[in-house]
């Protein structure tokens, strides 16, 4: 497979010549350990290197992305011989623009799954790490440790390094603490997503005008991180083709089952009832835009954090309103978990070891990972004298030139990063012990090899898109249109995924006795 991809960076070089929370550090010297010292080419030219990366906040001017990515490049100049170009990408926008950059042989060294994990590696759109990793990723093992690479390997071979963060998500309803406060909203009792209804319909009554509940991005309303004890066998969770439900081994369809249509009829009277965003299956909105309107009290989503540090790393970003965040489930961990946000290097890459050396400087050292998430000190970000940071006055996220504060826990080492202002750094022992003791999957370490299916995991997909928004945002009604799904996803090819899963998952079980 290696020389598939040897081959086809080849080609594509060939016919293109000529033609971008808190953490654990707030240390300013940026130790580096596992890197070594680079050294420049001839006539002091440096290993050119893109590092595409998802932004939650504002895509920078190119002239304000132009001053953080020079500070990158002093320092990846000396210790590594490269420079940097910075890609930061719209996170709704992330998954097509990297799949048809990658395809059309665009130049991308370094890019993250989002949830994608599987496809890149069927498609074979990424590089081979084994040998990178122990010649210039030492840095990124030492930190990781194998049981998570493992989580990121397939046949034996590692395709991604899972970012280091606090990776037990735990599902949350986020919302205005101020008309909690004024209501006298009881948040102690909402305790499941059965329990938000009360609180929509309290909300609703005292504001007519106001609608309840936001969706947490365009076609997801919350439901997919509320399913409890399910793996979805290292699918993404906004497009799950076959699960796994509690202790039990046996591949699932999660469309037929009880709960799903459950979730589904809860969500369609809360549309019924305009408790939510009428067209959130289709709108353009994510859940801080829409709550920086003033207009929404809340929204569902899953976080790594205790719910006081969620909920202050939230508040710029949702208007400077106060908010409030209220823990409704328990956190589940599974392959997917740790390989969702995993950090891989193109197949089509022309200097995959300058882009290991960089990747492994994001899990290293501290200067560079916060220049990706705060910028410039002084400009962007300013340092508070209890170590944290906070943006500098009169600014907020959306008008500093820079900041990708809200990928916190999507790129490298969260552990490096500084303390966002109002956090607690003692959270940070909370959230190491989370990904301790979270209940984890029977299947952890399994990791599912679409190739096989791939022209039905395309036509399966596709049904997916067309139903699960209306289904899970309630502008399609469960009672006549689950059945229609179903169907179409039968037709459409889904038993043979549900059967390779099975099939590769009996085997990989086999492995473990």
């Amino acid at each position: 497979m290696k020389n598939k991809r040897v081959l086809a960076a080849l080609l594509i070089a060939a016919m293109t010549v000529g033609l971008t929370a808190c953490g654990g550090s707030s240390n300013s010297n940026g130790s580096a350990a596992g890197t070594e010292t680079g050294s420049t080419k001839a006539d002091g030219d440096y290993e050119q290197v893109t590092y595409a990366y998802s932004t939650f906040n504002n895509i920078p001017t190119e002239e304000d992305l132009d001053v953080v990515e020079e500070e990158i490049n002093k320092i990846t100049r000396e210790k590594i011989g490269v420079e940097v170009t910075l890609e930061p990408i719209a996170f709704a926008d992330y998954p097509s623009k990297v799949s048809l950059a990658l395809q059309g042989g665009e130049k991308i060294d370094i890019y993250e799954s989002l949830g994608d994990f599987n496809n890149y590696v069927s498609t074979d759109m990424t590089y081979e790490l084994n040998d990178l990793l122990d010649q210039y990723g030492q840095g990124i093992v030492d930190a990781i440790g194998e049981d998570w690479l493992a989580a990121c390997t397939a046949d034996g071979t590692i395709y991604g390094t899972p970012t280091l963060k606090p990776i037990a998500l735990t599902p949350m309803v986020i919302y205005r603490q101020d008309i909690a406060d004024e209501l006298g909203l009881d948040m102690s009792s909402v305790n499941s997503i059965e329990d938000v209804t009360d609180i929509l319909k309290q909300v609703k009554e005292a504001y007519p005008d106001m609608i309840p509940l936001a969706p947490v991005e365009p076609g997801h309303i919350g439901l997919d991180v509320t399913w409890g004890d399910v793996d979805f066998l290292t699918d993404s969770m906004y497009s799950p083709t076959g699960v796994l439900m509690g202790d039990d081994l046996t591949v699932t369809d999660l469309y037929s089952t009880d709960i799903y249509k459950e979730r589904c009829e809860l969500v369609r009277s809360w549309y019924n009832d305009g408790l939510v965003m009428q067209d959130a299956a289709t709108t353009t909105s994510a859940a801080a835009e829409t709550m920086s309107s003033g207009n929404y009290f809340c929204y569902i989503a899953a976080y790594s954090y205790p719910e006081a540090d969620t909920a202050a790393s939230l508040e710029a970003q949702c208007g400077g309103y106060p908010i409030g965040a209220k823990m409704i489930g328990d956190a589940y961990l599974s392959t997917g978990d740790v390989n969702m946000v995993s950090w891989m290097i193109s197949s089509t890459t022309d200097v995959p070891e300058a882009a290991m050396k960089f990747l492994n400087l994001t899990y290293t050292d501290a200067d560079v990972i916060n220049l990706l998430i705060y910028g410039i000190e002084g400009r962007d970000y300013v340092k508070n004298d209890d170590g944290t940071v906070s943006y500098p006055e009169g600014e907020d996220s959306t008008t500093v030139p820079y900041t990708a504060q809200l990928s916190c826990g999507t790129l490298g080492n969260y552990f490096l990063m500084y303390c966002l202002e109002g956090s607690d750094p003692a959270s940070l022992d909370w959230e190491l012990e989370q990904n301790k003791i979270a209940k984890t999957s029977p299947a952890m370490g399994f990791t599912f090899d679409s190739s096989s299916v791939k022209t039905q995991y395309t036509a399966v997909n596709n049904v997916i898109k067309q139903y699960m928004p209306g289904l899970n945002c309630g502008s399609l009604d469960p009672d006549t249109e689950i059945e229609k799904f179903v169907k179409a996803l039968d037709d459409a090819g889904y038993q043979d995924i549900l059967n390779a899963k099975q099939e590769q998952l009996d085997a990989w079980v086999a492995q473990q006795k």
